[in-house]
């Protein structure tokens, strides 16, 4: 298979979940990016930010347009969180890939746990409460920075489990977060990044924005719920991937 036709479906898989479940774009696009179409694991945490900030940012209208952002609790996870995500990617050049591959894992693992223990449920939107969306927003950016990914496998269940969104809306408010912190966390790595195939990355991205949209409309049809324990399942199968590939 053609390494464009392989970009074209990943960049669609990964869309479909970046759209539906408002995270796990980038747990993906890393391990496709390494494994399906040759990129250095530098240059696919790079590629991955890109991929998932033009992918967050264009998946964000819709959900904006459906009312399930949360601008104000966004804003301030986004703000508290820029800082600690360009701090955390110049930190992430000195660290071996493979401690950063399972430090990824370990993390996803970690999510992925919590969320299956506590299933979603619809609650009711509560006031913003600026300290504690303040420091879960410094955590969510600094493992952007550090691990190259979105966050938002992490911002959706603190969204609804430190501030109790509803899923939906934990859903549409991370990929506020996600945008705001892959582009800080962007402008650290790509200065020093390896040059990008913007061959590979330019049709991967236009596919999973694309994708995206699907995945809006999936979400649209599946219980807040259901959705989780999807996004719990996936994050299990990549943590336990990427874990096995960085102690072998």
């Amino acid at each position: 298979m053609s390494t464009l036709i392989l970009a074209l479906i990943a960049g669609a898989v990964v869309g479909l979940a970046l759209g539906a479940l408002g995270g796990g774009g980038s747990v993906l696009a890393v391990p496709a990016l390494i494994y399906l179409l040759g990129f250095t694991p530098a240059a696919a945490t790079t590629a991955s930010l890109v991929i998932v900030t033009a992918t967050a940012a264009t998946s964000l209208r819709a959900h904006a347009a459906s009312g399930n952002v949360r601008w104000k609790t966004g804003m301030f996870f986004a703000a508290a969180g820029i800082a600690p995500a360009m701090a955390a990617a110049a930190l992430a050049a000195r660290v071996p890939g493979q401690l950063l591959t399972a430090a990824f894992a370990a993390v996803a693992g970690f999510a992925a746990l919590r969320m299956l223990r506590s299933p979603a449920a619809e609650h009711e939107f509560r006031p913003v409460r600026p300290v504690r969306a303040a420091g879960a927003g410094a955590g969510l950016g600094a493992v952007t920075g550090f691990l190259g990914v979105g966050g938002g496998f992490l911002a959706v269940p603190a969204l609804v489990g430190v501030l109790g969104l509803r899923m939906r809306a934990a859903i549409g408010t991370s990929l506020l977060v996600i945008t705001v912190n892959s582009l800080a966390a962007l402008t650290v790595r790509a200065g020093g990044a390896t040059p990008l195939d913007w061959a590979v990355v330019a049709p991967f991205t236009g596919a999973a924005i694309l994708g995206a949209w699907d995945g809006k409309r999936l979400s649209a049809m599946v219980t807040g719920p259901t959705l989780q324990r999807i996004f719990a399942v996936v994050l299990l199968f990549v943590a336990a991937f990427m874990l096995t590939d960085a102690i072998r």
